[in-house]
């Protein structure tokens, strides 16, 4: 087995490199979320192989309100795997009504969640859905069977309809808000609420980040394939399929190699698989016109001499997981409304993240890697502005959202890096700057992601190519799943039974009048 990369860097959205001197920063995810339930880490036995995660616990951090905003100031949002603990803090900050409401909420989407992750790890057939949420009408002793139309109205809602239906507080609403549109849609769209209430998992367990960054998942995996036989070729990617008869026969490489084999798993993007193919591409594929949109978001890699420090917070505290910089949901739906539109944000809505207080491999003493995120960004911009002009500024725009809630962060940067949508398709082949490839929506997850056409992680018409990768389902975001469920596939199609009938299928077309 032979993987071939056209980056010279292992990993490609999941990597580290060396930004500054002693300094190693991720060039893509940061916190691992869906990996640590899909259960993908385990059955590889990568630990075996280098991989050690560290947990963010708390796992959530929402700050108090500034003082001078509208509402009443009051005491940040700590969520912790501890469920108590992350109750008595939503008590002291949102009431005791909130708190037992949240309470209840992690009891009765606890399980809702896991059937989730349940159909992420499987095909998106009817049969394979129907598997992982059956069980969930279930009658138990505590509660009588859940009406079905219950069920589809709470999992096909959206995201702020469920929270407002949940709780009260709006600082609450907005920190579930902001964790759960880290996906990509906002949460008022449609199919959402599922995207919210992930975070019931997390008091299991929590996000994770890898001791070295967050190439240490990609480092172990190639572990994992080179004590299986296999190999990695770097900096010679992939330049065109090799067909044969309508069936993939290998690839040819940019240096003009070619390496011949029964089976392509391609987990580029689709539209890149469609440029692969050319010619040869089947109405499947050359069709396909998956929702890209219009980037996504901008990311900011900071180098600095103190971790962000929130009033009254130790930064042991806010430092360890997701800081939801958002305290009210309209700062959303407004920097998604100026997103639809092609425009900046005029507030941009920030989360950070820094590992280096836990993680010294990361910063030399005394220094910190901030990892800054802020959300709808348009690639392309409505008034034809250019990226490479913007960055800067919009950047210290960033950094100045953040230093509203943490004083002295802006004081603190000491260098930076800028991935503005248009860097991230260049440095990373993110089309459009979409870290999802594919949009996230209701319209295309499940058996509609990447088309419908597509979604069997198979390719009708060419045999032997198999897609995978953030463009299938369960989409984007560090899982794993649709690498499995994509070898699955190959697995099963290789069974004797399996390559006779697909012999006889290809004589059979062969056989028909053109």
């Amino acid at each position: 087995m032979e993987v071939v990369e056209r980056d010279e860097v292992l990993g490609g959205a999941v990597s580290t490199v060396e930004r500054w001197p002693g300094v190693r920063v991720d060039r893509g995810s940061s916190a691992h979320v869906i990996v640590r339930h899909s259960g993908v880490v385990e059955e590889l036995e990568l630990a075996a192989h280098g991989l050690r995660y560290l947990d963010c616990d708390p796992w959530g951090f929402a700050p108090a309100p500034v003082p001078g905003d509208p509402g009443p100031d009051g005491r940040p949002l700590v969520f912790s795997v501890d469920l108590d603990a992350t109750c008595a803090s939503i008590a002291a900050a949102c009431g005791e009504d909130d708190a037992a409401a949240y309470r209840r909420f992690v009891g009765v989407w606890g399980p809702r969640s896991r059937a989730v992750v349940d159909s992420f790890g499987r095909r998106p057939t009817p049969l394979g859905l129907a598997r992982a949420f059956w069980p969930l009408g279930a009658p138990t002793a505590d509660a009588p069977r859940t009406p079905g139309g219950d069920l589809a109205v709470d999992f096909l809602g959206s995201g702020d309809a469920l929270l407002d239906r949940w709780f009260t507080s709006e600082r609450l609403k907005a920190a579930l808000a902001w964790f759960g549109a880290q996906s990509g849609p906002p949460m008022s769209e449609p199919g959402t609420a599922a995207m919210v209430a992930w975070a019931a998992l997390l008091h299991d367990t929590p996000p994770g980040h890898p001791v070295g960054g967050s190439g240490g998942l990609a480092r172990a995996l190639r572990a994992r394939l080179e004590s299986d036989g296999g190999h990695v070729v770097l900096g010679d990617g992939a330049a065109r399929l090799l067909v044969e008869d309508g069936r993939v026969c290998g690839v040819e490489t940019a240096s003009g190699r070619r390496v011949h084999a029964p089976v392509v798993v391609a987990a580029c993007h689709v539209l890149a698989t469609r440029d692969l193919a050319g010619d040869d591409a089947p109405p499947a594929l050359a069709d396909a016109a998956p929702p890209v949109g219009n980037g996504f978001g901008l990311v900011l890699r900071c180098l600095t001499d103190a971790l962000p420090t929130y009033p009254g917070v130790d930064p042991a505290v806010s430092g360890q997981g997701l800081q939801l910089l958002c305290t009210d949901r309209a700062q959303l739906a407004a920097a998604h409304g100026d997103w639809l539109g092609g425009r900046l944000p005029r507030e941009p809505v920030p989360l950070a993240m820094s590992f280096s207080a836990s993680d010294d491999t990361l910063a030399p003493p005394g220094k910190h890697v901030v990892t800054v995120w802020g959300q709808w960004y348009p690639y392309a911009l409505a008034d034809g502005g250019d990226w490479d002009a913007l960055a800067e500024a919009e950047a210290q725009r960033l950094v100045a959202a953040v230093d509203r809630y943490a004083p002295g962060f802006a004081d603190s940067v000491q260098r930076m890096y800028v991935q503005t949508p248009l860097l991230l398709e260049r440095e990373l082949s993110l089309l459009r700057g979409n870290v999802m490839h594919v949009e996230m929506g209701l319209a295309s997850m499940f058996s509609l992601r990447p088309t419908p056409a597509l979604a069997g992680y198979r390719v009708p018409g060419l045999d032997g190519l198999y897609l995978a990768g953030a463009s299938t389902h369960p989409g984007g975001g560090v899982s794993g799943n649709s690498g499995r469920t994509a070898a699955r596939a190959v697995l099963a199609d290789r069974r004797p039974l399996a390559r006779a009938r697909a012999a006889a299928g290809r004589a059979v077309r062969a056989a028909r009048p053109r």
